[in-house]
């Protein structure tokens, strides 16, 4: 259920700039965009076409994990930073359909996810939805509102969904999961996805550098040694890091998948 009084401030949005919530969403199918962001959208898929599968493979892999958490493993609590715009299989609606009573906190510091943060707050009567508006550079602040409404005494699902390649520099990136993984129960979980440059490495440069001239945030690629990376110190799950799109495919999927540029894990923390 939504919290009793969300107080969530008017967002400005600049619609002269592409963004990155707004673009996925574009690629999504999705209305909640402009035409510098279809233009963007456009001009990459325009020489990485794959670009829009990377995309749909990332929110299935959301899917499957939330699913896999909640079913399999127990969990009952999630922590979604870099929400972005909702769209269809939201985590609260993944989760709740898999366990009424789960509670999830979605941090974002776009406006324009602000603006339909609303759209987020609605769940199931036994469990809990909030919004933060706060950066992933400032885990303090995400932890202490997340509190509110999450028991981080328990274990927590903590979703990292193409965010983290927004952050450049990998000494600030682990200082940000250092204190976000620090501040969880143990039996928790880190899930991550992140465009990666080990399938096509000069067009997966080419998408970044077409990205950063006009879009924001700034976007970095990694290896898939420098997503698993992101996994140290954890208990990284079977398959490892490998593609959104081969991570626990249902069994019908299973020989008709393609890999995909964005390379996801799960890690516990024991």
């Amino acid at each position: 259920m939504p919290p009793e009084n969300p107080e969530i401030p008017e967002p400005k949005i600049d619609t002269s700039i592409p963004h990155n919530a707004r673009i996925w969403n574009y690629w999504l199918g999705g209305k909640d965009n402009y035409p510098v962001d279809r233009e963007m959208g456009e001009q990459i898929r325009s020489f990485f076409p794959e670009i829009v599968d990377n995309a749909i493979a990332d929110r299935a892999f959301l899917v499957r994990t939330v699913t896999y958490l909640a079913q399999e493993k127990g969990i009952r609590q999630f922590l979604d930073i870099g929400t972005g715009l909702p769209t269809h299989n939201n985590t609260h609606e993944v989760a709740q359909a898999v366990a009424a009573d789960a509670r999830v906190v979605y941090a974002d510091n776009d406006p324009l996810v602000l603006a339909h943060a609303r759209a987020l707050l609605t769940g199931s009567e036994q469990g809990a939805t909030d919004y933060v508006d706060a950066d992933l550079r400032d885990p303090d602040a995400i932890l202490a509102a997340a509190a509110k409404t999450l028991d981080l005494s328990r274990p927590v699902a903590l979703m990292l969904l193409g965010v983290v390649n927004f952050v450049a520099d990998d000494a600030e990136v682990r200082s940000v999961l250092d204190r976000l993984l620090g501040a969880l129960a143990p039996g928790s979980y880190l899930v991550v996805s992140h465009p990666t440059d080990d399938i096509d490495n000069e067009r997966a440069h080419q998408v970044a550098a077409a990205w950063n001239e006009k879009g924001t945030p700034k976007l970095t690629i990694r290896s898939a040694a420098g997503i698993e990376a992101l996994f140290d110190g954890l208990e990284l799950l079977e398959p490892g890091v490998v593609s959104c799109s081969l991570w626990r495919p249902e069994p019908a999927e299973v020989g008709n998948i393609r890999p995909v540029a964005e390379y996801g894990g799960v890690a516990r923390k024991a």
